[in-house]
């Protein structure tokens, strides 16, 4: 069997596992939905001042779907990843014909679908339940962004296992890693009410860059606006190249319990 054959075999699991895995459907998938409708619902009747002023729900939608793309990627690859080493399944898989990295693949291809889809349904809700239109004509630009961040965050995923060092500390180290980021990058509280100082120290991660790039592709910046923040996206690109060369430094198929 081809190589080819035997990723879209691994992904074909992957997709299975995590569509019949309750908890992993509810924190990915129908976590992100909840936000947009309590924030779309809370502050839908006010504007922000970003771009001279937009309402909050035209704000919040491609916030939250920032923050799905992070959560199917990141968040679901680091968590699981470190339940399946401590398991002893990705030991057992290393010692199988199949190739270590056609499991890899099948794992950051399954997120990346999942993001794909949550990208699609928030953009649905959002268009039905508050009228944000969804941005057709510059939906190439917005799948690159999400593509490219996917990717990205994906990697940076697998590099964060080699610093969790058992199953019950995998939610904890993530959460408490991504959900100040969250807040400090501009996804939960809008730019115009968030200090200058706040911002600063958020450009120094991935989360905020991807944040404005996807920000910028979603929402029209105005006539002759660019469709693609090239910088913000160079930052996370760079930001997953770091990731995966961790990921391959560090990454291990053994549980650190044993």
């Amino acid at each position: 069997m081809s190589g080819l054959a035997l990723v879209a075999h691994q992904f074909r699991y992957d997709q299975k596992a995590f569509w019949r895995n309750p908890a992993s459907v509810f924190f990915t998938v129908m976590f992100p939905v909840v936000l947009l409708l309590i924030f779309g619902t809370v502050f839908g009747g006010q504007t922000v001042n970003v771009r001279g002023g937009i309402k909050t729900t035209t704000y919040y939608v491609p916030a939250i779907i920032t923050l799905s793309i992070i959560s199917a990627t990141m968040q679901s690859l680091a968590m699981s990843l470190v339940i399946a080493r401590e398991d002893g399944r990705l030991k057992r898989g290393r010692g199988t014909p199949m190739p270590p990295w056609v499991f890899i693949a099948g794992r950051v291809g399954n997120s990346i679908v999942v993001a794909l889809i949550m990208m699609a349904l928030l953009a649905v809700i959002g268009r039905i339940a508050y009228g944000v239109a969804i941005p057709w004509e510059r939906l190439p630009e917005i799948v690159l962004v999400l593509v490219v961040g996917a990717a990205a965050f994906a990697c940076l995923g697998i590099a964060l296992t080699a610093a969790i060092p058992s199953q019950d500390a995998a939610a904890p180290i993530v959460n408490a890693l991504l959900l100040p980021l969250y807040f400090l990058s501009g996804v939960f509280i809008p730019d115009d009410q968030l200090p200058s100082g706040v911002i600063h120290f958020a450009d120094i991660f991935p989360i905020r860059h991807f944040f404005e790039a996807f920000f910028d592709a979603y929402v029209p910046a105005g006539a002759g606006g660019a469709a693609i923040s090239w910088g913000n996206l160079a930052i996370v690109a760079i930001w997953g190249v770091v990731g995966l060369l961790l990921a391959v430094r560090f990454f291990r198929w053994t549980p650190r319990s044993g």
